[in-house]
């Protein structure tokens, strides 16, 4: 069982919605990711649940912000986003950024997003577990852990 679940934001707990721009905070709807809510809830009753974002139009004050709205802050221990780390994932000063703040062993941590590129391959590189979050139920490549919903995250997880 891991310590700390570091998710995505952006299409892993919530929804990006085409033609929106700036802080998503300040959209006038926002969505969060379906099972976001069930998923977090579970994984937070023995887990610090994270996340870890490239984005770059809102600091972590501006994502919980967003997640407030959408009835997700709550499950949210701390914001790692690349306005303020200063590294985009997949680089390793990010992940290694992540790990000193934690004060935690790379064993500890799983990533889990939407991205096979920047989120699962780049915590790979880094030893770091990770969990492709497969929307669109694509073919998962050999070696690589996917879920199509983040409630199944407790059933690989329990």
């Amino acid at each position: 069982m891991y310590k700390h679940y570091l998710f995505d934001w952006g299409n892993t707990l919530m929804i990006d919605i085409k033609g929106q721009t700036g802080p998503m905070y300040k959209w006038d709807k926002v969505l969060r990711a379906a099972g976001a809510y069930e998923g977090l809830e579970y994984l937070h009753n023995f887990a610090k649940c994270h996340i870890a974002t490239n984005a770059k139009d809102s600091s972590s004050t501006q994502i919980r912000k967003a997640l407030n709205r959408v009835g997700l802050a709550q499950f949210i221990d701390h914001i790692f986003c690349f306005k303020e780390i200063g590294y985009e994932k997949p680089s390793q000063e990010f992940f290694e950024h992540i790990i000193s703040k934690l004060g935690c062993l790379k064993s500890e941590v799983v990533m889990i997003g939407d991205s096979l590129e920047t989120d699962v391959y780049g915590a790979k590189k880094y030893e770091i577990e990770s969990i492709w979050l497969n929307n669109d139920q694509q073919p998962v490549p050999e070696g690589i852990t996917a879920v199509s919903t983040l409630p199944d995250l407790i059933t690989i997880m329990a």
